[in-house]
């Protein structure tokens, strides 16, 4: 059974997250505090795929769906009057997490919290992406930088700025 590289103690996979190659108990790591449930909203479905690293294997710039499930129908009322939303997601795939790394725009040494990087503990992801239009509870949009699959947490007003 792994151990926590902390407090010592053996603790079950499903009470352990691992980063730089090593197990953390959550009650360590979380400082006891209790998860909360997030529920998706929906589902990606575009032409992305997990790449090298941070990379993507596909263009951003293509159109992706957002599937939204018909319970959201309701919660859609006005969106399609703005250009802009804010997407955010959940990183259902990702590759090993460190907590220092060189970050990829300029090879800066640096801790997760500074960089874009998919691979965090938290698994959320964050982007504002282009509007292009809404067919029933179907988002079609530009910039989205979630891979196909993906589960939607959330939809907000966004704006023009990239993250």
């Amino acid at each position: 059974m792994p151990v926590c590289t902390k407090c010592k103690k053996e603790k079950g996979l499903d009470e352990l997250d691992k980063f730089n190659d090593q197990f953390m108990c959550h009650s360590c790591l979380y400082q006891n505090n209790k998860p909360f449930k997030i529920f998706p909203i929906g589902f990606v479905e575009n032409l992305l795929e997990k790449g090298e690293g941070f990379g993507l294997k596909g263009s951003r710039n293509n159109v992706s769906k957002i599937h939204l499930f018909e319970s959201q129908r309701k919660f859609l009322y006005k969106l399609e009057e703005d250009e802009w939303i804010t997407v955010v997601y959940y990183f259902h795939k990702q590759h090993k997490i460190r907590s220092i790394f060189s970050r990829g725009i300029d090879g800066k040494e640096v801790g997760i919290f500074a960089s874009r990087t998919p691979n965090r503990l938290s698994r959320i992801g964050i982007t504002n992406v282009k509007l292009v239009k809404i067919e029933g509870t179907t988002l079609f949009v530009k910039n989205l930088d979630a891979i196909n699959g993906t589960p939607i947490l959330d939809i907000k007003l966004g704006s023009k700025t990239k993250w």
